[in-house]
């Protein structure tokens, strides 16, 4: 059974995991939502693959409510825009995506190019400033096969900043985040090792390297998402807690179940 969103709030970050790379993150009274995917279980076809959808969303895109934008890492891939994902686009007032995405998707898409910004207007009277930056969804080289990817990076006066990586397999482009946008109190991490047989390449942070990355960051609160849900995922919730602990980070981890919602500290 589905649960609903958790209410709005004006104050502190709540995160909502929906399933997969879907989070509902609402900061500084804003509703952000992150890779929307509610389609019920299924093959997705992509090319010459499928990519198998093992289970449903903990919330219906219906009781979703008020979105002020989505954070769309990319549009390409149905593990992170499915087709229930794309109409609930249709009636949100601004998706921040890549070039192509807003290319292929129009309507409210933009592109947030890397290292610019856009500032949202908050209710408190303040400002909410979302930047794009680099992802890499694979090995070096493979950008023509993967297509563009956007991580994002949250911050505003008073509220802590957040990264948000989006589908990410390069330690070097989180080396990157760290030096020109930290620091970083919250790290939102795609995770998984999505594996592709096309190419025989990981596409995703194993759960070892979200540890690194985590290290990297020196982020005081991680989330680790995009784990669960899809077939081609080879490293689920399970094995995190462990790499987290090997490298003593076991207190800044933050594992959410589909459905469960908490307060993120900043610390």
């Amino acid at each position: 059974m589905s649960t609903s969103i958790s209410p709005k709030t004006t104050t502190g970050i709540t995160m909502q995991l929906i399933g997969g790379p879907t989070a509902l993150i609402e900061i500084g009274g804003l509703r952000l939502l992150t890779d929307p995917t509610f389609d019920p279980p299924g093959d997705h076809p992509v090319g010459q693959r499928t990519l198998v959808k093992t289970s449903a969303p903990s919330v219906t895109v219906e009781s979703v409510g008020h979105v002020d934008a989505v954070l769309l890492s990319h549009d390409q891939h149905p593990d992170n825009l499915d087709a229930s994902g794309r109409r609930l686009l249709e009636r949100v007032p601004l998706v921040l995506s890549t070039a192509a995405a807003e290319q292929r998707l129009g309507g409210s898409t933009r592109e947030l190019p890397v290292w610019r910004g856009i500032t949202l207007p908050r209710p408190d009277g303040g400002e909410l400033r979302i930047t794009g930056v680099p992802a890499q969804h694979g090995p070096a080289g493979t950008e023509h096969l993967t297509g563009e990817v956007r991580g994002f990076v949250l911050s505003g006066a008073g509220l802590p900043t957040v990264y948000v990586s989006g589908d990410n397999a390069s330690l070097a482009v989180v080396r990157d985040v760290a030096d020109h946008a930290g620091p970083i109190d919250v790290a939102v991490l795609f995770a998984g090792h999505a594996r592709s047989p096309l190419m025989d390449a990981y596409l995703t942070f194993s759960s070892d390297q979200a540890a690194q990355a985590a290290e990297i960051l020196a982020s005081p609160t991680v989330v680790p998402i995009h784990l669960e849900g899809w077939g081609h995922l080879t490293q689920g919730p399970g094995t995190i807690p462990d790499a987290f602990a090997r490298r003593g980070l076991a207190d800044r981890l933050v594992m959410l179940n589909p459905g469960e919602a908490t307060t993120l500290p900043a610390r």
